[in-house]
């Protein structure tokens, strides 16, 4: 199960024990985010396939079902295509498969904040002092991904925000993917080289069963999205979950319910 960017594996927590009854599921925090150590060497484009593909190789000797949510379901893509061996089936929850743009203000603005001048405030752990305004920005932008935003609870919010407040290089990871996320989306656009596009291009070639599940209440990425990409997968299905925004975590029980009836027959990995 692979979280989105800026998120963790936290996000799966409504969804572990009851797929857990039917699944062995494996929820990893991707480099740098939640408990997963950041990275301090340069960061290569589409890192998150490598690292994928080597959590698979290492966790199971049989072919995973992969459920990714946003950047999450982007990257189980990319692996399908490099390493169908590994895949026995796939659920992508609102992926960013056709984007225009970093979706929020606020990643646009991390994004173009200078990386040593967030590496500088990450290393000296300023970010501990401005705890209350991190959390309040977080709430902020937490009613653009989820379908009520009363439904958003402080214990929620605590965290969400906690590896980036206790653990010193999050900020600087998260910067920098979002970094190399816009510098890709404005290749795509221009109609540059770009890793989103290759994956555009090489659909076709996931031919594994696919779940593709989408929040009606999407408001950075339209249905008309998920209704593309189902058009250009040949061996896959759409599902709306109702009253779910970007982030499904508040619709948890509907994406089980959806997950066990599209794998019920499956006894792989998850």
């Amino acid at each position: 199960m692979l979280h989105g960017i800026g998120s963790w594996s936290y996000s799966w927590r409504h969804n572990i024990e009851p797929l857990s009854q039917h699944f062995r599921v494996i929820c990893p925090d991707a480099k740098g985010h939640g408990f997963s150590p950041a990275s301090f060497a340069p960061e290569t484009v589409g890192h998150q396939i490598v690292e994928l593909t080597r959590i698979i190789q290492s966790l199971t000797d049989r072919p995973a079902v992969l459920v990714g949510e946003s950047l999450g379901a982007l990257t189980a893509l990319a692996v399908a295509q490099a390493h169908p061996e590994l895949v026995e089936r796939l659920v992508l929850i609102n992926v960013p498969i056709f984007p225009r743009q970093l979706p929020s203000l606020g990643m646009r603005s991390l994004a173009d904040i200078p990386l040593d001048l967030v590496r500088w405030f990450d290393q000296t752990r300023l970010i501990r002092s401005f705890a209350p305004l991190v959390r309040s920005v977080t709430w902020l932008m937490r009613q653009e991904v989820v379908a009520d935003p009363n439904s958003i609870t402080d214990e929620e919010i605590y965290w969400l925000t906690y590896p980036y407040i206790e653990f010193p290089g999050a900020i600087t990871q998260f910067a920098t993917d979002l970094r190399q996320a816009a510098r890709e989306i404005r290749n795509l656009q221009m109609g540059q080289p770009s890793i989103i596009y290759t994956i555009q291009q090489d659909l076709p070639k996931v031919v594994c069963p696919t779940l593709i599940l989408w929040g009606d209440c999407d408001r950075w990425f339209p249905i008309e999205d998920g209704e593309k990409l189902h058009a250009h997968l040949p061996n896959s299905q759409l599902q709306i979950i109702p009253n779910c925004g970007h982030n499904s975590s508040n619709s948890a029980a509907s994406v089980n319910q959806a997950i066990l009836s599209f794998g019920k027959t499956q006894t792989v990995a998850l």
